[in-house]
C-alpha cells in the first residue's frame, strides 16, 4: 500500500515529521517497507541569481556566469542554451552530490577557466526527463533552499511516498483514511471530517439494476446512478500527482476517480459508458463458456457460477474484478453509469484465481471492504464528478440491501493486564476504542463495519495494546513455582533430541532442515505417498504429501549439492515423519546420510569411499549418546529402500528396533538423481528404553576382578548362511556370562565340501561372582554349539 504524505494529511491534521509517522506506523502493525523522500537528495541545492553571462573565451557553446549565492558571487561555467543574465537558477555548490549524474561537484577548470559549481537541470536532479536547459524559477531569493521553494510552489515534487505492508486481517488499512485513523488514535494528529452531502437526483435513472436470487449471497447490495452531460478529459493536476506518486498512470478523469477512491477509502468503484449499455444491468452467475474482453484488452472465458454484470446484449463486467472494454469510458463519454457494490470476499478470490486476474479491485474485495460505506462511496464519487466534470445526476438505483455486520463485545479493562501484561487505565482504553471508530454503550463495544478482523473480546484488548504501543511492555521474570533448584524444563525425549543433534554435529555431519512436504513420487519410494498423507491444499505440486521418512529430504539436498560440484557430504536431520494424517501418526527420527569419500584426496591416500560400517559406527555413537543399551542385536529385514545385502537393523529383540543403518538402494538413488553409493542411518529415539533411575548421578562403575575366558568354535554351515545369524545365536546361549562374540575366520572350499563354508568365532566369557571352572566353561560351550546348530543347521567342525 503506497500513499504520499500530503495525501495522508488530507485526512489527518498533523505536524508530525515523516520519521515520527513511519515509526508510529510500524509500531502500530502497519510495517513501513520503504520511504521515497525526494527532498532528502535535494536538501543541499540552493537558489542563485545569474548577474551576468559571457561567452567562454575558448568555447563557443559555454558561458561564464557570475551567480549570486548565499556565499557571495560565484563563477560557474554553464553550457545550457538558456543560461543568461537575469534568471533565478538552482545551484549545486562544491561538495554537493548530484543524483542525476551520480557526481559530487568540485572546483575545476574548463578550457582554462575556473568553475565553482553547477546550475542544474530537472533531469540532473531526477525531477523529470527534461534536460534541454537549466531550471529557471519565476521567484525565489539567492541562498534559499530549493526544496523549500518546491514545497511552496510545486509540492508534488517533494512529496514523500510511504509504502507499508498490509496483513490480510487489516483491509481497512488499504485506504488512506484507515491509516490516518490509526495515527490519530495513536495521538499523531486529529482525523479530519471528509463527509459530503448526498446528491439529490434530478431524474429517474434510465438504467435499472437487478440481482438474481442465487447471486445475493455473493452480491448482497448494488448501488448505481447515471450522470449525464459530463465532460471527460485529463484529471486535475493534484489527482494526477496522487496517482503517479503511487505508481498509477492517469488515464482520464472518470477512470482516475475510481482509482482515487480505491486507494483513498478502500472503495473500488466502476464506471460504465451509459450510452454503450444496452437496456438494464443484471447481476447474475455465469453459465460457463461466455467470453468477455476486459479493460486490460485480454479475452477471458468465464466459468460456471462466477459472478458477472450483464446488459441485454451479454456480459459487460467481471463482477468485483474488472470491467469490460465494450462499455468502458473514453474521452468521448458524456453519460456514465457509476457502480458501487459489495462483493463476497471468498467468491471474488475464487473467481480471480481461476481467471488469473490481478487487479486492485480484486485485491481489496477479496480481503474485505466496508459494506456500510457502499452507499457513501457512490455519493462521494458523484460529488467529485459533478465538481470537476459537470453533468447532472439521476436518482440512485438500489438492488438488495447492505449486509448487517453489527456485533458487540464486552470491554473488560482487567483483561489488558492479564492478556498483554500492560497496565492501561480504563478511561484510556475507552478513548482508544472510540478513536478507532468503536461505539461504546456501557461496557459493550460496537465494532465498526470496516473492521472484519475484530471477532471477540481478545481483539478489543489487542487494539488497546496496539495503540498504546507494545514497546512499553516491561520484561519481568516468571515467578518460581518451587523453592530451591528448579526441575528440568525439558522432557527426557527433548533432551535426547538435543543430545542426538550435538552428537551428530560432533561426528562431522551438517544439519539440514527440509520441508515436511514432499512430492508423491519421492514419498512412494519410502512407503508413503498414499491418500492418508496427501495434503488438501498443497503449496505446490512438489509438496503434495507429508514425508514418510527423513531420507527423501536429505537425498534431495545431496542431489542439489552434487549438481553444484560438492561430492563429499555428511548430512543429518532431526524431525517428524508421518505414517498418516491423524494425531499420533508421526514419529521423531534422527537420520544421517554419507555420500562420497571420507575426506579430500591427499598424498598418503588416507581418504576412501564411505561404506556401511561408517554409517554403523555413527549410528551406534548417536544411540550410545542418548542412552541406548550397549548390548544390541544386528538383524536383517529392513524396508525396501535399503540395499538388501548391505544393511542392518539395530535391535533389542526381533520386535524392538532402535535404528537402521546401511546402503541406500541403488534404485532409490537413481530415482532421486543422486550419484551413489550413499550410506545412511535412521534412529527412533522414542524406541530407546528410558533409564530405570531418573537421578542425575551416574551409577558406580562395575569392573569384574575375575579373569575372562575365551573359547574358539568353528562351524561348517551352508554357504548362504550369514555370519550375523551365527553370532546372534552364540550370544543367546548365555546372555549374562557371554560378554562378546566375534568372527575371526572364514574358510571356503577344500575339505568343507561344495556349497559349504567354515565360520570360526571367539566367545568371550566374563564371570562376575566366581571364577569359572572347567565344567562351567564346558556347559556354556555346549549351549553355544546347541544354539548355533539349531539356528543355522551347521555342525561343529572337528
Amino acid at each position: 500500500m503506497k500513499f504520499t504524505l500530503s495525501w495522508l494529511k488530507d485526512h489527518l491534521d498533523t505536524t508530525a515529521s515523516i520519521d515520527e509517522i513511519t515509526y508510529a506506523l510500524t509500531d502500530l502493525g502497519l510495517e513501513v517497507e520503504g520511504v521515497e523522500n525526494p527532498a532528502a537528495k535535494l536538501a543541499d541545492f540552493t537558489l542563485g541569481y545569474v548577474q551576468s553571462a559571457e561567452k567562454h573565451p575558448d568555447a563557443d557553446r559555454l558561458n561564464v556566469c557570475q551567480v549570486e549565492t548565499d556565499e557571495g558571487v560565484m563563477q560557474i561555467i554553464c553550457g545550457a542554451p538558456n543560461a543568461r543574465a537575469g534568471i533565478t537558477v538552482v545551484v549545486a555548490k562544491p561538495g554537493v552530490y548530484v543524483p542525476g549524474i551520480d557526481t559530487t561537484i568540485g572546483v575545476g577548470k574548463i578550457r582554462g577557466v575556473e568553475s565553482f559549481g553547477m546550475m542544474a537541470s530537472e533531469r540532473e536532479m531526477e525531477l523529470s526527463d527534461e534536460h534541454d536547459g537549466i531550471i529557471e524559477l519565476p521567484s525565489g531569493k539567492p541562498g534559499d533552499r530549493f526544496i523549500d521553494w518546491l514545497a511552496e510552489n510545486d509540492p508534488a515534487k517533494v512529496d514523500p511516498v510511504i509504502e507499508i505492508a498490509i496483513t490480510p486481517n487489516r483491509p481497512d488499512a488499504l485506504g488512506v483514511r484507515g491509516i490516518a485513523r490509526d495515527l490519530a488514535a495513536r495521538g499523531l494528529g486529529k482525523l479530519k471530517p471528509r463527509d459530503c452531502d448526498a446528491v439529490e437526483g434530478s431524474f429517474a435513472s434510465p438504467i435499472s439494476v437487478s440481482i438474481d436470487e442465487d447471486t445475493l449471497d455473493g452480491c448482497p447490495v448494488f448501488y448505481g446512478r447515471v450522470i449525464r452531460g459530463v465532460k471527460n478529459g485529463p484529471s486535475p493536476q493534484w489527482l494526477q500527482d496522487c496517482l503517479r506518486a503511487i505508481g498509477l498512470r492517469p488515464i482520464s478523469f472518470l477512470v482516475d476517480v475510481t482509482n482515487f477512491f480505491t486507494f483513498d477509502r478502500n472503495r473500488p468503484l466502476h464506471v460504465f459508458d451509459a450510452d454503450k449499455v444496452k437496456g438494464n444491468l443484471r447481476v447474475h452467475r455465469a453459465k460457463g463458456g461466455e467470453e468477455i474482453v476486459a479493460l486490460d484488452e485480454k479475452t477471458y472465458t468465464l466459468q460456471a457460477r462466477q459472478m458477472v454484470i450483464s446488459d441485454d446484449s451479454g456480459v459487460e463486467s467481471i463482477a468485483g474484478i474488472m470491467g469490460g472494454e465494450a462499455t468502458g469510458v473514453t474521452e468521448d463519454t458524456v453519460n456514465v453509469f457509476v457502480e458501487s457494490a459489495y462483493w463476497d470476499p471468498v467468491q471474488i478470490a475464487y473467481a480471480g484465481r481461476a481467471l488469473k486476474i490481478n487487479s486492485d479491485a480484486r485485491y481489496r474485495f477479496e480481503r474485505g471492504v466496508d459494506p456500510a460505506w457502499t452507499p457513501y462511496g457512490i455519493e462521494h464519487a458523484t460529488r467529485m464528478i459533478l465538481d470537476h466534470a459537470g453533468g447532472e445526476a439521476s436518482e440512485v438505483e438500489v438492488a438488495g440491501k447492505v449486509p448487517d455486520t453489527s456485533r458487540a463485545y464486552k470491554l473488560d479493562a482487567a483483561k489488558v493486564q492479564s492478556l498483554v501484561g500492560m497496565t492501561i487505565p480504563e478511561s484510556d482504553q475507552r478513548q482508544t476504542l472510540t478513536a478507532l471508530g468503536f461505539q461504546l454503550d456501557g461496557d459493550m463495544a460496537q465494532v465498526p463495519s470496516w473492521r472484519p478482523d475484530v471477532q471477540g473480546e481478545a481483539d478489543l484488548v489487542e487494539e488497546v495494546a496496539r495503540i498504546a504501543s507494545l514497546t512499553k511492555l516491561e520484561g519481568k521474570p516468571l515467578p518460581r513455582l518451587t523453592t530451591g533448584v528448579p526441575r528440568p524444563v525439558l522432557s527426557p525425549m527433548q533432551r535426547r533430541v538435543v543430545t542426538a543433534r550435538r552428537t551428530a554435529a560432533a561426528l562431522g555431519y551438517n544439519e539440514c532442515v527440509t520441508y515436511s512436504f514432499i512430492d508423491q513420487a519421492s514419498a512412494a519410494l519410502f512407503g508413503g505417498g498414499t491418500d492418508e498423507t496427501r495434503l488438501e491444499n498443497p503449496i505446490s505440486s512438489d509438496m503434495s504429501h507429508m514425508r514418510p521418512d527423513l531420507l527423501p529430504g536429505l537425498l534431495q539436498a545431496a542431489a542439489r549439492n552434487q549438481a553444484r560440484g560438492f561430492a563429499d557430504m555428511a548430512l543429518f536431520e532431526i524431525g517428524p515423519a508421518f505414517s498418516g494424517g491423524e494425531p499420533g501418526e508421526e514419529q521423531i527420527m534422527v537420520s544421517g546420510l554419507l555420500v562420497g569419500r571420507t575426506g579430500p584426496r591427499d598424498v598418503h591416500g588416507a581418504a576412501r569411499a564411505v561404506d556401511v560400517f561408517d554409517a554403523k559406527a555413527d549410528a551406534e555413537a548417536v544411540l550410545a549418546a542418548i542412552g541406548a543399551p550397549a548390548k544390541v542385536q544386528i538383524l536383517r529385514g529392513a524396508d525396501e529402500w535399503w540395499h538388501p545385502g548391505r544393511h542392518g537393523k539395530i535391535c533389542l529383540g526381533p520386535k524392538k528396533v532402535l535404528g537402521v543403518f546401511g546402503e541406500v538402494h541403488p534404485r532409490v538413488l537413481a530415482a532421486m538423481d543422486v550419484k551413489g553409493p550413499a550410506m545412511a542411518f535412521t534412529i527412533w529415539p522414542t524406541e530407546v528404553p528410558l533409564p530405570r533411575k531418573s537421578g542425575a548421578t551416574r551409577p558406580a562403575l562395575q569392573i569384574s576382578d575375575l579373569q575372562a575366558v575365551e573359547r574358539d568354535f568353528a562351524f561348517v554351515v551352508d554357504a548362504d548362511v550369514e555370519a550375523l545369524t551365527l553370532v546372534n545365536a552364540a550370544k543367546g546361549a548365555d546372555k549374562a556370562l557371554i560378554e562378546d562374540v566375534r568372527v575371526f575366520d572364514e574358510f571356503i572350499g577344500g575339505s568343507v565340501g561344495e556349497g559349504k563354508k567354515s565360520l570360526a568365532i571367539t566367545v568371550r566369557l566374563q564371570p562376575s561372582d566366581k571364577t569359572l571352572k572347567d565344567a562351567d566353561i564346558e556347559a556354556v560351550g555346549a549351549k553355544v554349539v546347541e544354539k548355533v546348530t539349531k539356528a543355522t543347521g551347521g555342525l561343529l567342525r572337528g
